[in-house]
């Protein structure tokens, strides 16, 4: 195995140092690129803004599937200041890499280089590899010089974004980006949410958030996918507008219509299994269960048992009596989202105009009117819904 070894504070970790890695990799012969953090740089002291296990965190989120790409943590295990021949030693020690490991610096380092702990030795047991960063300088050791491109990326510059709130979510990988979101890094905070991002809870919605968008896509043609994702964000939308947890929308928004794809003898096995009866009319029509069924697999399959998320499934097509705030919420989404078409104008300016039970009883009345108009039957539970609406109104 033929190794090389990239280090740093990866402090985030982007784009630049993800393609740096792939760079070396497809012009040299090496089978894997070490990614090493520091536990602390010798020539970064007091700089750090994030924890060693938050940084190793975000690096292995940032690179799933890839086993070009290992990570060692050698250098937060011995904590305190790290120097590059100590690492280099024990990489070679513990990987017996077939011939001398590259060393891949950046050509900003090299001015320096002979600041270095033991730099005649570090080029003696590695291959020194020059990425160009600034521009290529005169260097007075063996070494190699990567002819990649020059991306003006740097963490500095991205924690800066962070904390000024300005655009830098797509310079790092999307594992990296929501850490940082979830445990609120580098001064990041949701702007108008209502959610304590300190919370233990972020992180684990967060995570199952983006498991659940990834099996969506997989599950559902791209018209419902997108369909799916439009709602969860009008959902986060109006979530954050009435004070609601915006995380839990955006979740049951993206699982709403998961088993829409499903044949109709299995939507009627799943909806059998949460204790309710199938209607005639369901049974006529199995596509109105796919919205049980897909209740039911968020409990039975992904184990998610959060009852706001699992009725606001449930009812988002047929609508129940006595329907909390967030499945209100996705039966509001369901029917006004942005891509769905023959939406009344007059309805859809309501969205951010007035309180949540005015634009739920617009948006349940519009729906029964054109059912009627195309003959269509209601379901049982919006016919309770509409009775009780109107018995409310009356009284």
């Amino acid at each position: 195995m033929k190794l090389a070894i990239l280090g740093g504070s990866f402090n985030p970790v982007h784009i630049g140092h993800l393609y740096l890695a792939d760079s070396v990799l497809a012009a040299f012969d090496y089978n894997r690129v070490i990614l090493v953090p520091a536990f602390q740089s010798p020539f970064k002291i007091g700089n750090e803004t994030a924890s060693p296990k938050d940084r190793m965190d975000m690096l292995m989120a940032s690179i799933p599937g890839d086993p070009r790409l290992a990570i060692d943590d050698c250098e937060i295990n011995r904590e305190g200041v790290s120097y590059t021949i100590d690492t280099l030693k024990d990489i070679i020690h513990r990987y017996k890499p077939q011939g001398k490991p590259g060393l891949i610096i950046g050509d900003d380092l090299v001015s320096t280089f002979k600041e270095w702990r033991n730099p005649d030795e570090i080029a003696e047991i590695a291959d020194i590899i020059i990425a160009k960063r600034l521009s290529v300088q005169d260097f007075p050791y063996p070494h190699r010089v990567l002819n990649n491109e020059i991306m003006n990326i740097s963490s500095s510059e991205i924690r800066e974004k962070i904390a000024k709130a300005e655009a830098w979510r797509y310079l790092i990988p999307s594992g990296a980006r929501y850490i940082i979101e979830s445990r609120s890094l580098y001064g990041f905070s949701y702007p108008g949410d209502k959610i304590d991002t300190q919370s233990n809870e972020i992180p684990d919605i967060i995570n199952l958030i983006v498991f659940m968008e990834q099996e969506a896509r997989q599950l559902l043609d791209d018209y419902r996918f997108n369909h799916s994702r439009n709602v969860a964000l009008l959902a986060w939308d109006l979530s954050v507008n009435y004070g609601l947890d915006s995380h839990k929308a955006y979740l049951a928004g993206i699982c709403h219509d998961l088993c829409k794809n499903l044949k109709d003898n299995e939507l009627i096995r799943l909806a059998q299994k949460d204790g309710g009866s199938i209607s005639k009319l369901e049974k006529k029509k199995p596509g109105l269960l796919h919205a049980r069924a897909a209740a039911v697999q968020l409990k039975r399959k992904y184990s998610i048992t959060d009852d706001d998320v699992l009725d606001a499934v449930r009812f988002h097509t047929t609508g129940q009596q006595d329907m909390g705030p967030l499945a209100k919420v996705i039966y509001i989404a369901d029917k006004l989202e942005s891509s769905r078409n023959n939406v009344d104008s007059g309805i859809r300016s309501l969205i951010y105009n007035t309180d949540i039970e005015t634009l739920f009883s617009a948006v349940l009345g519009n729906t029964v009117t054109q059912l009627k108009a195309r003959q269509l039957d209601l379901s049982y539970g919006t016919r309770r819904l509409l009775a009780a609406m109107e018995k409310r109104e009356k009284n």
